[in-house]
């Protein structure tokens, strides 16, 4: 079977770095276009990927022929596109966040139902070092009864943070934080949050936050990240009846493909922490490095390609993204009144 023709919409960081590498590396899909109006980007994707075609709009690359599309343009245009996809039968791959609300992720979700096409959220985090090794460790037992996950993700880049419905740090990093631990420990029931609140060019938002989540299956968590305090950090900590765990990862796929290496270069070495950054487990047998499992962001888009070929769910269901949503719906809400808020169904 031929594989999967998917066109990239948006060609910024994201779609330079975090979608067509990781494209060129997953199974059964083959990146057939990218859209984008800007000639500087234009000359970056004759440079990136030689022969691929560039289209001035959404509606170019439709009619140019493809099977999906991933939406990587900016955080308040992804609604727009995404219906417009759906409503050309095209496959969707929509970049965090995946809408600016639950509300709106509903009904995407919704018009992808009518359409009878497969639509996933790019929660690209999940398939993290980090996160992969915590959830062999819990899958394992190797805790005990899981009792709370700290998860803390520090960026200092205070120039990439603006002001509107889709912007602010809740929906930018708050959307991994928050898919992973949802994906690790289950749904949350509950959430109280702290935001930190800056004045922007474009006007007020949130540059940090602290999130407390209960789950429902009774284990807390703790999400917390920043882009504006002169801080880079990625800790992930685990306690449980039985012992802890404690990552203080480095973000290698980031770094490495924000270093100009490609995943298909070197499949086999890639995703791997160096051994100074493996975690460590400590129980009543003493403490040990744990190896970091590979990272491997290649392997969302495989499982999309599978899912499109197969008739099987999309590896990250509109519906798990919405209740990321939901989560984050109910911080902002906690954080304006300053109380704890209770999540709802999905």
């Amino acid at each position: 079977m031929s594989d999967l023709r998917i066109g990239v919409v948006g060609y910024g960081t994201g779609g330079r770095n975090f979608h067509t590498p990781f494209i060129e590396a997953a199974q059964g899909i083959t990146l057939a276009g990218v859209v984008t109006r800007s000639t500087e980007r234009t000359a970056e994707v004759a440079a990136d990927w030689p022969g691929v075609p560039v289209f001035g709009s959404l509606d170019d690359m439709v009619a140019a022929g493809v099977d999906a599309v991933t939406i990587t343009t900016p955080p308040g245009t992804h609604p727009e596109l995404a219906f417009q996809a759906i409503a050309a039968g095209l496959h969707v791959m929509v970049d965090k966040p995946f809408a600016p609300s639950a509300a709106e992720g509903r009904e995407l979700a919704a018009a992808a139902d009518r359409a009878g096409v497969v639509l996933s959220a790019y929660h690209n985090r999940r398939w993290d070092a980090d996160a992969r090794t915590l959830a062999g460790v819990l899958s394992e037992g190797r805790l005990g009864k899981l009792w709370r996950v700290y998860s803390r993700m520090d960026q200092h880049n205070p120039g990439s943070l603006t002001a509107g419905a889709a912007d602010g740090l809740l929906l930018d990093l708050g959307s991994h934080l928050v898919d992973q631990l949802i994906w690790l420990l289950g749904p949350v029931r509950s959430v109280n949050a702290h935001v930190d609140w800056v004045e922007t060019d474009s006007g007020c938002t949130d540059a940090g936050f602290t999130l407390d989540l209960v789950h429902t299956s009774g284990a807390r968590s703790y999400a917390e990240a920043s882009k504006a305090n002169h801080a880079e950090a990625r800790e992930l900590r685990a306690y449980g009846s039985k012992g802890s765990y404690l990552s203080l990862a480095s973000d290698v796929q980031a770094a490495a493909v924000l270093s100009g290496l490609r995943p298909a270069a070197k499949p086999e070495d890639w995703g791997y922490e160096d051994r100074g950054h493996w975690p460590i487990l400590s129980t009543a047998s003493g403490r040990q490095r744990i190896p970091s499992l590979q990272g491997r962001w290649q392997d969302l888009y495989g499982a999309f390609a599978k899912a499109i070929r197969d008739g099987g769910p999309a590896p990250v269901p509109a519906g798990e993204a919405i209740r990321t949503l939901q989560v984050l719906d109910a911080a902002r809400e906690s954080a304006l009144a300053g109380s704890t808020v209770e999540v709802g169904v999905p």
